[in-house]
């Protein structure tokens, strides 16, 4: 399991470099050239999809495996407690500062960005440096459905093949996804890519990778076929890079371009993941190379890293006086990376880690200890 959750780290550590690449690509103007390479850059918003996969597979695990296994399910008060500590205090941290800085909200604008609300009042404008935020409500909705959706599939499991039937209610979720993208092409209302509904057949997949990985296990199968797995999510990552998923810039896609971008998207994202959630093996070349401490402690502060970027990025554009979309490149990319890198290692430690302690003072307290016969006192472990 150890191996396992640091391949998974490691996972998240690329997910959030490929963000802060994106975005310093498109800031200076690089992402918007021609060739092969600031195609593939535009596409690194897979990395969205990379942790709502994730979402769904750590998350929804512990209920699968209470379907499944019988064990007792996650107390859903509980549950969502530590979800507002792990996304909560830093975000408002660094959203608090970004308003106070690049905005001129009255005490409304304030209070929709703090209850991450934004995305349901989308006529009001972005504020600089908060362009990546976009991601966290639809995140933050998906924590709150998912004790019900969870819910409501163990109760359709109960009537047979648990695993499968649990295989079966989670495939509607894809389908809600597709409906979804196919009305806000046809009637014009782009506003539903940035709610819940578009993206969950990310979700989907995080939640049926989890109820594999406690109905099966480890698969040989998948360990065996590993390298081409994930030879093959670069390749079809090579495909998304085209313009069959859309253009580059914000320009709105059509219904088929949408459909493409988000199959292959999903594509890749399950491809990558696999074989570190269904095949994870400690000796295996992918799991020295994304689990090695370097990666995996990356992969932990990396929603910290996610949150600073961008206003790491406006602060650094906006002090240098650089033209949009003409800065230079290697200078932004190497004073944002470490900027960005010394206050994610500030913010994990002494906000995130500190929030997860608290949450944990929440815990039932232990049974007490049936009565034994009297032993000699051994020391405390």
């Amino acid at each position: 399991m150890r191996s396992r959750d640091a391949a998974l780290d490691g996972i998240r550590a690329i997910a959030a470099l490929g963000v802060w690449l994106l975005h310093v690509g498109s800031n200076t103007g690089v992402m918007y050239r021609e060739g092969m390479l600031p195609w593939m850059m535009s596409r690194l918003g897979i990395a969205v999809p990379i942790f709502f996969l994730l979402s769904g597979l750590l998350l929804y695990r512990p209920w699968a495996r209470a379907v499944i296994e019988d064990t007792p399910r996650p107390r859903p008060m509980r549950y969502l407690w530590r979800r507002v500590l792990r996304v909560m205090p830093v975000y408002w941290l660094v959203t608090g500062l970004a308003l106070w800085a690049w905005s001129s909200f009255d005490w409304t604008g304030w209070l929709k960005w703090m209850l991450l609300a934004q995305n349901f009042f989308q006529a009001d404008p972005v504020p600089d440096g908060l362009y990546q935020m976009w991601t966290l409500p639809i995140e933050m909705s998906f924590y709150v459905l998912l004790p019900v959706m969870a819910w409501l599939l163990h109760r359709f499991a109960r009537g047979g093949n648990r695993p499968v039937r649990l295989l079966m209610g989670i495939s509607v979720l894809p389908v809600i996804c597709v409906v979804t993208v196919v009305v806000t092409r046809l009637f014009e209302q782009p506003q539903l890519a940035l709610l819940l509904p578009y993206h969950l057949v990310y979700f989907a997949c995080g939640m049926a990778m989890a109820v594999l990985s406690v109905w099966i296990g480890h698969s040989r199968v998948i360990d065996s076929l590993a390298p081409q797995l994930l030879v093959l999510a670069g390749l079809l990552y090579a495909l998304l890079s085209t313009e069959l998923a859309g253009p580059r810039t914000l320009t709105l896609p059509t219904l088929s371009q949408s459909l493409w971008r988000v199959s292959l998207e999903t594509a890749v994202a399950v491809l990558l993941v696999t074989p570190f959630a269904l095949a994870s093996r400690p000796g295996s070349l992918r799991n020295r190379v994304l689990g090695n401490p370097v990666s995996a402690y990356l992969g932990r502060i990396s929603y910290s890293f996610f949150l600073w970027h961008a206003p790491v990025i406006t602060l650094q554009l906006k002090l240098t006086g650089a033209q949009p979309f003409q800065a230079d490149f290697a200078s932004v990319a190497v004073v944002s990376f470490v900027v960005t890198l010394l206050l994610s290692v500030g913010s994990y430690h002494l906000i995130e880690v500190s929030a997860l302690k608290l949450s944990e003072h929440r815990s039932a307290p232990a049974l007490p200890p049936k009565a034994q016969p009297a032993l000699p006192a051994a020391p405390a472990p």
